[in-house]
């Protein structure tokens, strides 16, 4: 003998389906808008050469009472970074401590150039007075010659 138990039609609730006994799974939900944009890319920290300086001038303060370590946790850094920032001060690079520009070089101007300028200026300007100083004598010496004014001698030049 086959016994046949009544089914009945119940709408599907998904919470509801999780707390019934008969086995059915809640559907799952899409989170909700998940963003197509990615996200942004953790970036390296750059620490300033005053930064630098400064936690240097801490752990140097610290060395004798131990805090090394509690100065290290709380700027999040490893003793390596340390022991770098030390060499390069040592070595007196500070150069080393501040971030380079990046570009070309401009070039230091030489301390003579305005001088040089400046001298160039004056001998054009006195090579233009010469030059008029000429013109006004050879207008002197033919008005002289047209008017039949003798001129002393020149003592050689021409």
């Amino acid at each position: 003998m086959i016994l046949l138990m009544p089914v009945t039609q119940t709408p599907i609730d998904a919470e509801a389906g999780a707390a019934r006994a008969e086995g059915r799974r809640p559907t799952v939900a899409a989170p909700a808008s998940a963003s197509p944009e990615l996200t942004a890319r953790p970036h390296r920290r750059m620490f300033t050469a005053q930064d630098k300086l400064r936690i240097l001038a801490d752990t140097d303060r610290a060395a004798d009472t131990g805090g090394i370590a509690a100065i290290l946790s709380r700027e999040g850094l490893y003793s390596s970074a340390l022991t770098d920032w030390r060499r390069q001060r040592d070595a007196g690079a500070f150069g080393a401590l501040t971030p380079a520009r990046r570009g070309p070089k401009v070039a230091e101007p030489n301390p003579l150039a305005a001088e040089v300028a400046l001298l160039q200026r004056e001998n054009a300007r006195r090579t233009l007075r010469l030059k008029r100083a000429e013109t006004v004598m050879e207008v002197q010496k033919k008005i002289a010659e047209l008017l039949g004014i003798p001129l002393a001698p020149n003592d050689g030049e021409p």
